[in-house]
């Protein structure tokens, strides 16, 4: 996208990294004056200590370094009820939740939206993804750079959100964002990627857990076997395709299954465990960006269409191929490549058959056996 060429007003949602500072100096490199924004959202209290005065002061340094506007809107009330909640709710029913999807959706792009970001014509983010228009209609891009891609992150948006959303450093590997940075002596140029979740700061993601669903032990099943080979705390602390955190010895050992109803989780021995893996997932839903996919529904029987697709199941540095088809039950997606990990609550991310442009995305939804 030509920046020089846009016309209207411009805000960027600024977090005091380096990609979102690159943002800032790409769109004034090229002549534009954009107002600062950065969202507070981090938990509150004395042990939830989180980055967000440290953020603000690096954001602050940002804006005075082009001789910007910067402020800081305060949307943490939002995110613990729409964010956290839905968090909380999900792990409890045996779910594997995603709160970054949902903070993209409901609070970068939505309460930020109403609050603010509808005074603006656009709204730009560090996000790696890019803005692809195909027939005068906005669609969500991969980015350049495949291991950056977070086009699974954004995968919600309406496309209202999309449409007046830039994404100004999709085009670059991550690289050259760091070297660009540098090279304009940036505030934020050497500081590292922050990890995790981001309403958490520095809890711990099994302490904020406990804080809210406590402990319950239960047995840990070796699912060739049948046998009890350990114990744990509760099943919502553990998910689809875990190695780590079972304090368990003879590993690698991989979580494949869980009983929510009994509070029982089953594992899988050996690094080369197909029991890890599947082929097949459904999706509960699915929610379509710019159109719905061009396929019909309908059994096997009656040559109900389907259509060859990239995917992914998690945030990974990469796309997996696939087939989707659309029957009674909702879409499938099958792929002859082994899938690790295949967690309900997670969400499948769906896009064409080049990886160029994402689809949409929708929950994973519960196979009955995986649920008694």
């Amino acid at each position: 996208m030509n920046y020089e060429s846009i016309k209207g007003s411009v805000a960027v949602l600024i977090s005091g990294g380096v990609d979102s500072a690159v943002v800032v100096h790409q769109l004034c490199e090229a002549g534009l004056k954009p107002d600062l924004h950065y969202i507070k959202i981090g938990m509150e209290g004395e042990d939830s200590s989180c980055t967000a005065e440290e953020d603000i002061e690096l954001s602050e340094a940002t804006a005075r370094k082009y001789g910007l506007k910067l402020e800081v809107t305060d949307l943490q009330k939002e995110y613990w009820e729409q964010v956290v909640g839905y968090t909380i709710e999900r792990v409890k029913m045996g779910l594997t939740p995603n709160p970054d999807v949902m903070c993209n959706r409901l609070i970068k792009f939505g309460a930020f939206e109403q609050k603010v970001g509808c005074h603006y014509d656009y709204i730009a983010t560090g996000h790696y993804a890019t803005n692809v228009e195909i027939d005068g209609k906005m669609w969500l891009g991969t980015a350049k750079d495949p291991v950056k891609d977070q086009t699974d992150f954004l995968a919600q948006l309406s496309y209202e959100q999309l449409s007046h959303t830039l994404f100004p450093i999709g085009h670059l590997m991550k690289e050259e964002v760091r070297q660009i940075a540098i090279d304009a002596k940036l505030p934020s140029a050497r500081r590292k990627d922050s990890q995790g979740i981001c309403f958490l700061g520095k809890i711990n993601y099994n302490d904020f857990l406990r804080r809210f669903l406590g402990e319950k032990e239960g047995k840990i099943i070796d699912i060739e076997t049948n046998k009890v080979i350990g114990t744990h705390r509760g099943y919502w602390f553990h998910t689809i395709g875990q190695r780590k955190g079972l304090g368990l010895s003879g590993g690698p050992w991989f979580v494949v299954k869980k009983n929510i109803r009994k509070n029982i989780i089953f594992v899988a021995n050996g690094w080369d465990t197909q029991l890890q893996y599947g082929h097949d997932f459904r999706l509960a839903d699915f929610h379509y960006i710019t159109e719905p996919l061009p396929i019909e529904a309908g059994s096997k029987e009656q040559g109900a269409s389907e259509m060859p697709i990239q995917f992914k199941v998690r945030h990974v540095g990469h796309f997996m191929p696939g087939i989707i088809s659309l029957d009674d039950e909702g879409y499938h997606i099958h792929s002859d490549a082994p899938i690790q990990g295949i967690a309900p609550g997670q969400f499948g991310c769906i896009y064409d058959a080049e990886a160029r442009i994402c689809y949409g995305s929708g929950e994973i939804g519960i196979y009955k056996n995986n649920n008694e």
